[in-house]
């Protein structure tokens, strides 16, 4: 049976390229990078150069790329360590956040006494900046943390506007960024932008591996003690082949960013064509109203409300799944609950949130002929 993979906004498939280079590190490249002998200088040359690359590709400084084991854990060091270093007394997010931004942040409050306001959102998901502002007005030291792309519903939040208005009341602005390094140019010299957060394997790299990016002369303690690494942010000896893995990945992606955005782009454009004559009455979630190829929306992710009765909605990705096409209701990290998404129970009414909703994530890797067989099996649902 052939298989489509549709759920990339999960985890991607490795890059051929990226592969090779695992394994010719992994080879060649097996000394500790903290050894002062030939093995090791040689492992930390190549720690280093793919740090310099990582960073001259989002228009950072090598200094400001903390390498982690992915985007959960970089969440955890900037929160965790923003309250403990930063002296932060409250943390303003948004409902829809993902869960390693959301449960660290309930964590903190729950150890550390930490206040956390949530920002309003409008109907399609965007932040209330107007109630952001409000909030920010009395100057208490605070730490906002608003992602760039949501995981669920490709939601774009403006990171300028917001680390702007963060900023003219001195408060730190954290991003996760999970969803759109590697998928869109992030210029972090110039944005707004104190803190950010990267997972290797969302943009053709490998599990295991991300990043922190901690703008310079912000000083953090980090919180897993036990040797120097990272500036001393991180302890424990580097995966220099996940590291290397994740370098590569990132400079391909990027290489060819603008050919597969806009091949990327036609495949969701085709796929609500689609979903137009085979469910005319379908609604992306997120979308403006009438709208369901908003602006704000990012290019390869469509969460869709099928109008098929509910009581299909259990079984829905079971049937798919039973053909061979991969999708999801939403974040991988929560796909063994049987909870509504936390991320649509903030946009949709108790009505809709029972229909059956799927998140669509797309990558170069995808087909024309992928989306007319998930729609030929949908019918068949």
């Amino acid at each position: 049976m052939e298989k489509i993979y549709l759920d990339n906004a999960s985890t991607t498939a490795l890059l051929p390229e990226v592969i090779e280079e695992i394994t010719t590190i992994l080879s060649t490249q097996y000394g500790n990078p903290s050894s002062t002998h030939s093995f090791g200088r040689s492992a930390k040359v190549v720690l280093e150069t793919s740090r310099k690359t990582i960073a001259k590709l989002l228009n950072a400084e090598a200094r400001e790329i903390i390498f982690t084991s992915g985007g959960t854990e970089a969440d955890n060091l900037v929160i965790r360590s923003a309250v403990n270093d930063l002296k932060v007394q409250r943390i303003i997010t948004a409902k829809t956040e993902h869960h390693a931004v959301l449960h660290t942040v309930e964590a903190v409050s729950k150890q550390y006494g930490t206040e956390v306001v949530y920002v309003n959102l409008k109907a399609n998901g965007l932040p209330d900046l107007e109630h952001l502002e409000d909030i920010l007005k009395d100057n208490k030291p605070t730490l906002v943390s608003l992602m760039h792309v949501n995981n669920e519903t490709g939601t774009i939040f403006d990171l300028n506007a917001i680390g702007t208005l963060c900023h003219q009341y001195n408060a730190w602005f954290h991003s996760d960024t999970v969803q759109s390094v590697g998928k869109e140019l992030l210029d972090l010299k110039n944005l707004p932008v104190d803190f950010a957060a990267a997972s290797a394997h969302k943009f053709h790299g490998p599990k295991g591996v991300g990043f922190a990016y901690i703008k310079k002369n912000i000083t953090l303690k980090g919180m897993i003690t036990g040797g120097e690494q990272e500036k001393g942010l991180r302890a424990g000896t580097e995966a220099v082949h996940q590291i290397a893995g994740m370098a590569k990945a990132l400079e391909i992606a990027y290489n060819n960013l603008e050919e597969e955005r806009n091949y990327i782009s036609g495949l969701k454009n085709y796929l609500l064509e689609q979903l137009e004559v085979a469910f005319p009455d379908f609604k992306v979630n997120g979308a403006d109203e009438g709208d369901n190829n908003s602006s704000h929306l990012f290019y390869n992710i469509v969460n869709v409300m099928l109008p098929l009765p509910d009581e299909k909605t259990a079984m829905i990705l079971f049937h798919l799944d039973m053909k061979g096409i991969a999708v999801s209701r939403g974040s991988a990290c929560q796909s063994g609950s049987v909870r509504p998404s936390h991320v649509l129970q903030e946009l949709l009414s108790e009505e809709d949130i029972k229909k059956p909703s799927l998140r669509i994530s797309l990558s170069h890797y995808n087909t024309k002929q992928d989306i007319d067989k998930l729609i030929e099996a949908l019918k068949a649902v």
